[in-house]
Parts: structure tokens; sequence; C-alpha cells
């Protein structure tokens, strides 16, 4: 068995560094301070043998083990992982031989099952003479003299880029050309005053991103571009949906700045893409981080708030000078990072702030000192960029749900300074808020409502303990005076137990008269079916709720039909819906039923 769970390439800006690099899982093994200054100093000896620029090694410990990180040549990605296994086998080889007998014969097996070829391997060795041969011959056949000339050429004209492992693209969207990595031309060849970059704002957070995207896609429409944005529910040019599914990665954003109609980009960027394989993008004219709460935890070495909140502030390492980086100053843990970004990156962008109170002691020094901020006085959305805005009353802004959803109201604040940093005026702004979200095309699975027979129905995408609390929360007051509360529950299976009782424990707090505990069958994730709608009824008897009021149902399609069976006049469901087939039922069936 080998001492690593994971190891893979990061094509851009991650958690650890804005660079290209490779990263190792330690996992089954302490990483004590021994094991990792043999890491660290075999990984020194081997970029020293090819000859690698001394950058920064990076070790993050978490609960699972480590993290081990190295920067390497764009180029030498493949080397960067061999590198990177070597240092740490090496260096247990050398303390527990006998323990670690087998280490040579594991790594050669995992080398032909991850070779296209068996005949293309050269076997891994832990020998450092054999070892450091091997990493020259892998080196010198991975080198790409003619993709580094490309790329510095392409710096040069301060062009953005893409790469992957069958594509090079120069410039983006509408001033982007692609290249296949196999015939790729000589600079001379490439036509440079035709390439250019385009308005691009990347999305990231723990709720409210995909809001966030589809706002912005609006406003950039409405500006006249053609706008194109990847999100958690698929990949979007103008008016066309491209693909569906879950595209909040850099295969999402690949796809939108590789379309030559996209005159904007708006990416989502989700966590798991940029622990996994790094941010896809080199640069982006706005940012924002609508805010940090627990999710995910457990999943690739991030256990707490303060590693996510890391993981999320990737994005400025791709924020340029002259751009911006957006925050939630109503979240706390943004508030004490962002001093440290100048630190962490070396430079830091600009910021802007918003909240949900336009006086904000932050917003207010922020604008003091000549900031762009945005939030809500005396009911209206104020946006200071450039001057002063008044972008409306926020209570006739639909995504507000008459001022109930306040966690739509920050989404506003977010989107509104993101949009006028892309260049987007604020009439144009204000124009799109004052519609967006009355139709139910706008922001499909986020805050739609219908009225089914007398029933309030609420389709969210709530899927964390914060965005169920604010679901509910809307839901509580749109009940009438007698009405009753129903919601559905459920959880993706990679969650803790300890995360999926958390979302228990919110949903008891507005004292439901029903909870439908559904299997969220598209969202296993390596549990076994029951499992997570065992923890979720045991939390919520724990805390008194009545058996007769927890009925469990194998699919999300049933649970949502029990719940509209069991609803009268004046009640209101809330009911998150995670899978996209279930989701197109669920609004087919409430389209047709709707009043």
């Amino acid at each position: 068995m080998l001492p690593f769970v994971d190891s893979r390439r990061l094509t851009g800006a991650n958690l650890f560094f804005a660079a290209t690099g490779a990263t190792l899982e330690l996992a089954g093994v302490p990483p004590d301070e021994a094991l990792l200054s043999g890491w660290r100093e075999r990984v020194a000896r081997a970029r020293a043998q090819l000859a690698w620029a001394p950058t920064e090694i990076v070790v993050r410990r978490h609960d699972g083990g480590a993290s081990l990180s190295l920067a390497a040549p764009l180029d030498q990605l493949f080397l960067a992982t061999e590198v990177n296994e070597w240092a740490l086998c090496a260096t247990l080889f050398e303390r527990e031989p006998q323990r670690w007998s087998g280490m040579e014969a594991a790594l050669l097996v995992a080398a032909i099952e991850n070779a296209a070829a068996a005949t293309e391997v050269d076997p891994p060795v832990l020998g450092e003479s054999a070892a450091m041969a091997r990493f020259v011959r892998l080196g010198a056949r991975e080198a790409r003299a003619d993709l580094c000339a490309l790329l510095a050429e392409t710096h040069q004209h301060q062009l953005p880029y893409l790469l992957d492992e069958t594509l090079l693209t120069l410039g983006a969207g509408a001033g982007g050309r692609s290249y296949p990595l196999a015939t790729l031309p000589l600079p001379a060849a490439v036509p440079w005053q035709a390439l250019h970059d385009i308005p691009t704002a990347i999305v990231s957070g723990s709720n409210g991103k995909t809001t966030t995207v589809r706002l912005l896609a609006a406003c950039a429409r409405e500006r006249g571009w053609c706008a194109a944005y990847s999100c958690t529910d698929g990949v979007t040019v103008g008016t066309e949906v491209l693909a569906s599914g879950d595209y909040s990665g850099p295969a999402g954003a690949r796809r939108v700045l590789r379309e030559l109609r996209t005159e904007a980009a708006i990416l989502e960027v989700a966590r798991g893409g940029i622990l996994r394989r790094g941010l896809a993008v080199v640069r982006a004219q706005v940012a924002i981080v609508t805010n940090i709460s627990a999710d995910h935890f457990g999943e690739y070495g991030i256990d707490d708030l303060d590693g996510l909140a890391e993981v999320k502030l990737t994005l400025a390492a791709v924020v340029p000078p002259g751009g911006l980086l957006v925050l939630n100053a109503d979240d706390a843990l943004l508030c004490a990072k962002a001093p440290g970004l100048a630190r962490r990156f070396g430079v830091a962008p600009p910021l802007g702030w918003f909240a949900l109170d336009a006086d904000h002691a932050l917003l207010q020094a922020h604008r003091a000192r000549g900031g762009s901020t945005c939030g809500v006085r005396s009911g209206r959305l104020l946006l200071h960029h450039g001057g002063d805005h008044d972008l409306g009353a926020v209570t006739s802004m639909p995504l507000s749900a008459g001022g109930h959803a306040t966690y739509n109201v920050a989404n506003l604040a977010g989107a509104a300074l993101t949009a006028a940093a892309l260049g987007i005026a604020p009439g144009v702004i204000a124009a799109v808020f004052a519609r967006f979200g009355a139709a139910v095309a706008d922001n499909p699975g986020r805050l739609m409502r219908f009225d089914y027979r007398g029933v309030r129905v609420l389709i969210d995408y709530a899927h964390n303990p914060d965005g169920l609390r604010g679901l509910l929360q809307v839901a509580s007051k749109m009940r009438a005076a007698q009405g009753r509360l129903g919601l559905l529950l459920g959880h993706a299976g990679n969650r803790k137990d300890a995360d999926v009782q958390a979302l228990a424990r919110v949903a008891a707090e507005f004292q439901p008269d029903l909870v439908v505990i559904k299997e969220d069958e598209a969202h296993l994730r390596g549990r076994s079916p029951g499992d997570v709608p065992r923890i979720i009824r045991q939390e919520l008897l724990r805390l008194g709720m009545m058996e007769s009021a927890l009925p469990l149902r194998a699919s999300e399609l049933e649970a949502v039909h029990y719940a509209l069976e069991w609803a009268r006049p004046g009640d209101v469901l809330a009911l998150p819906v995670h899978g996209t087939q279930a989701r197109t039922a669920v609004l087919a069936l409430l389209s047709n039923g709707a009043q």
C-alpha cells in the first residue's frame, strides 16, 4: 500500500501557491518533522538536479495527515508528481526498510495502471542516483520548448491563456484562439494583434455563488455583451445552454473561455476544483467571495472554516493590480483574512466590500479611503464605485422576496459591486435588479416560488446549515397565520456525520410540522442508501420531533409528492431539491398545477 491517497498536478493558482506544481496527500503515516524534513531535502536535491528554480515547498498539516506541495515548470507537471512521490517514499524506506520493502513494486504497479501503454513505463526506483537519472529522462521526454516559447510571448503581449492536456488557448473568448498541443505554431505564426482578453469575473464562496453568477450574466447581457457563464448547473452562452451538470470547476471555465461567441465570462469556482486542479484562469478582472460557512469538511485536507477560507481566497492570486477583489464585510473570517493577502501572494489586488448595512464600520472606513462598497441604507441598495449610485428599493427587487430573503439582498449587493468593476453602468445594474427573479427561468433551482393549490412552495438548492437557515427564514415569514411549515431534508453522502446532524439541527430550530427525510439518490457519493436519512432522523428524534412527522422516502421526487399531498392551503413547503432530474420533474409538476 502506498503512503499517499492522491497525487495530482495543478495547472494554476491553488491553496498553496499561485503557480503550477504537484500536490501529494499523505495518508496512514504520521507527518512528523523528521519525515517532512527528509521529504523537503530530497525535493530540493531533485530540483537542483533538474535545474528548476528554487520556488516554494509547502506542507499543510490537517486531520487526515498532510498535503505536500511543490511548484514546478509548466511543462514538467507529470515529472513533478514523480519527484513528489519519490521524495516521500524514499524517505520512508530509508527510515523503515523492512516495513516498506514492497514500495518499489507498488509504485511500479501504479505507474503501469496510469500509463497509456506498458511500453511507456520507466520503472520507478527509490535509490537516489537511479531516481535522478530517471527524472532527467522523464523531464526530457515531457519538456516542451515550443509551449514555453509561446507562453513567454503571450506574457509579453499581456494576454491570458488556458492550458489542459490537449489544448492551449491564447487570449480568451471572442479574442482567443486554440491550438492542439501536438501541433503548436511558432510564435511568429500567431496572429497576436487579433487576440485579446475579455471582461471576466470569477465567483466563489459557500452560498450564493450560482445566484451571483446568474445576476452578473444578466447584467452583462443587458450591457450588450454576449455573456457566457459556468456554474453548478451547467454552461450557458447567451441564452443557449451548452452543457448541463456541475461545471463549477476548471472544465466549465475552459468551455466558457474557449467559446468564440463569449464577450464577457462569468465563472463559478468551487472549492473542489481549486483543490483538485487549481484555477483554470490566470487572470480575471474581478473576483468575489460571497461568504464562508461550514461545508465539505474532511475533503482534501480541509477540516475547518479557516482552511475553507484559504481555499476560497485563492481567487486573489489571479486578480491584477488594476482589478478588484470583492469581499463580504458581514463575514468575520473574510474580514480577518483580508489583511494577510499581500503577504500570502506577494501582492494583493484592491478590495471592494459589501454588506447588508451600507453604514457598516468597515464600509465607512473603506469609502473614506476611496474604496468601493455596496450596501443597504433606508431600504435602498447603494453602490459607491466611481461615485454614489442608488440602485433602487430592495423590496422592489424580486430576488429579495419582498426583503425577506436577506441572503439574496447580500447577493444583490455583492453582484452590484462586481458588475460595476466589470465596467457595467449603475443604470444597467439597477434595471436588471428591478426584474431579475420575477420569472422562474431567471434563477433555476434557487428560491423559486410557486402557488400550488393554495400552498406556497419554495424550491431551493440550500445544501448546508447557513443556506437552509436562510431558506427557512423566508418560508416562515410566508406562511399564513394558521399555516403549517413542511420541508424536505437530505444531504449528499460526502459529508461527515456531524455535518448531517448540523443540518438537522437547523431544521429543528424552525419547529416544522413535517420533515420528509429524503434519500439524495443522485449524490450518494460513497454512502450506502439509507445511511444519511438514518442520521437525520435520529438527530431530529433526539431533538424532540415526533416520529409521525418524520416520514422517510427513497427519492427526492417521492419526497416532494408526499409533501404536496400533506399540505393544505395556507401552508408553506420548503423543498431543497438537488438532483438535476428530480428538479426538472418537480418543476414540471409545480408549473402544471400552479395557480
